[in-house]
């Protein structure tokens, strides 16, 4: 569970740590005290994208912290996954700086991370239920979402999407080979032209640059054969005067013949005689560099063709040797496509056909365990709505057949009828913002007891709930709570009455600037929040009284 949340630098929340318990727990306070704030922040330590707006003005960055407990096998085995450790109380610490730049700074149990993998971390420690949750029930395209949730079809539905996916390849590739003999024709005369073309000029890697490196040398060939001719004199010698060479075998002879009578110079005399031998080497590099560049005007000819051919082909086929070799690699595999293109097709017709067999199965099993576990939920659902004062509602699951997708070819969707006698419709034609939150928290209920995730926040969940409807969701938060976390912003007395632990989110400004404060409310302190909820600007006796009674009712006095 999420038992410490520590905030820096986030919007008007200069510091801030707040610490929950397990059970109910209830943020309020004032609209725009920061509650939404502190949402943002359990977000952005979850892997969510974040905004650089939410740095504090005149912060230079900002950081959130989360220490979570007790945590989980499936949550251990996730950062075995990702190469990361866990500690030997079962915490997991994480952590993250948001920059002005966008940049990001996170750790995981004190090792480095990105973004990306909190991400992957985050929906296996917080399930977040917002408002947008219970506007996503009205797009029906995602009501098989739940059902597969109930159901446990994860893996039904992994082997479904590999046939699928195989299926719609082989489609692909039959519909690129199908095409009529003249098309055919006219491709295999581009593509012989480009693979004989490409073959002729036997290409090889690196070629173009040293033909441009042996042009240039042409092109300067007589400063080169200048220097070189100057080079070869100094080494060799000439009529005369001794070159280098002869000039270091002498010297070395001289030193030799002193060294009988001072025989330290024998050393020097072979070090001279080494340096003679290494000119020697130097002397044979000038000479071949002479036969080199010796200007061949045949030769120059062939070159400025070749580089020309190259050149023309690289305007076609792509830039540089590697390139036109793959060219010309692409080019035979489509010409064996088309010339093989009869054969493909009738193995791709006998794919086709299993396949769709395949398919058909695996969405047949697919269907025939979500209509199972549509009849479950549909009877859940309505409980829990019964539960939550919504007695006359019938809720049902509508199934429609329609064309293989990615997800099955069953068509979803929730349908209700309000009110007795009315029929049911689509959600989203006659739910009010009341009803939707409350379908909603039904069916996270529902689907609570598939679900291995120790905290669950639901943020305003109460929206357009009031009166006895609004005491049974508190009932029903209180109740979801027991054996996990649940952390929840309302605006509703009777859920902040049901709370095992109730944080009170205010706001103040010094010097000019605002300031939010989290504090966990005493006994006394509850009441005054209780009763302002109720009652506004003005607390009175008769609103600390009614507070006092709530409180009594939940057993939290």
């Amino acid at each position: 569970m999420l038992q410490t949340l520590k905030i820096e630098n986030i919007a008007i929340i200069e510091s801030a740590v707040i610490n929950f318990d397990a059970g109910l727990n209830v943020l309020t306070g004032e609209t725009g005290a920061g509650k939404s704030i502190i949402i943002d922040s359990i977000n952005a330590i979850l892997g969510e994208r974040t905004s650089r707006e939410l740095i504090r003005t005149g912060a230079n960055q900002a950081k959130v912290s989360a220490l979570f407990t007790q945590i989980g096998s499936t949550i251990k085995t996730k950062l075995e996954s990702l190469g990361l450790s866990f500690q030997d109380d079962d915490c997991l610490l994480l952590q993250r700086t948001l920059a002005p730049d966008g940049k990001n700074i996170c750790f995981a149990n004190g090792e480095p991370v990105t973004v990306g993998i909190l991400k992957k971390i985050g929906p296996d420690l917080i399930n977040i239920h917002g408002q947008h949750d219970s506007q996503a029930l009205l797009q029906s395209d995602g009501h098989y979402l739940y059902i597969d949730a109930l159901a446990g079809n994860s893996n039904i539905l992994i082997a479904y999407k590999d046939v699928y996916e195989r299926l719609k390849a082989a489609e692909k590739e039959l519909a690129e080979i199908t095409t009529d003999q003249a098309e055919k024709e006219r491709m295999l005369d581009v593509l012989n032209f480009q693979i004989d073309e490409l073959e002729k000029a036997e290409l090889v890697v690196g070629e173009q640059e040293e033909l441009i490196n042996r042009k240039n040398l042409f092109r300067n060939s007589e400063k080169v054969l200048q220097k070189l001719t100057e080079a070869q004199a100094y080494l060799s010698g000439q009529e005369e005067f001794d070159g280098a060479v002869r000039l270091l075998e002498m010297t070395a002879l001289a030193l030799s013949n002193a060294s009988q009578y001072y025989p330290e110079l024998e050393k020097n005399a072979e070090k001279v005689r080494d340096l003679a031998y290494a000119l020697e080497e130097h002397v044979d590099a000038v000479n071949k560099g002479l036969d080199l560049v010796e200007f061949d005007p045949q030769e120059y000819e062939m070159l400025e063709e070749r580089l020309d051919t190259l050149y023309r082909l690289s305007r076609k086929y792509g830039e540089g040797e590697e390139e036109m070799l793959n060219f010309l690699e692409q080019a035979k595999k489509q010409r064996d496509k088309i010339v093989f293109s009869d054969e493909r097709a009738n193995e791709l017709n006998i794919i086709i056909n299993k396949l769709k067999i395949e398919l058909l199965n695996h969405a047949e099993a697919l269907s025939q365990s979500r209509k199972e576990a549509a009849l479950d939920f549909e009877k859940k659902v309505k409980d829990e709505l019964a539960f939550l004062d919504m007695p006359g509602v019938v809720f049902s699951v509508d199934f429609k057949r329609t064309e293989f997708s990615p997800n099955g070819y069953d068509s979803i969707e929730f349908l209700i009828s309000a009110n007795p006698g009315e029929e049911l419709k689509p959600l989203a034609k006659i739910a009010s913002g009341g009803e939707l939150s409350r379908i909603m928290l039904a069916i996270k209920n529902v689907l609570a007891e598939k679900d291995e995730i120790e905290t669950l926040i639901f943020d305003e969940v109460d929206a357009g709930v009031s009166g006895r409807a609004a005491q049974k969701v508190a009932l029903k938060l209180r109740q979801v709570s027991k054996g996990r976390q649940v952390i929840c912003v309302t605006h509703l007395a009777q859920i902040a009455a049901q709370a095992d632990s109730h944080l009170l989110i205010s706001k103040s400004v010094s010097d000019g600037k605002t300031f939010t404060q989290v504090e966990l409310l005493s006994t006394q302190g509850r009441k005054n929040e209780i009763a302002r909820i109720i009652g506004g600007l003005k607390i009175t006796e008769l609103q600390l009284k009614s507070a006092e009674e709530l409180l009594a009712e939940a057993g939290n006095l």
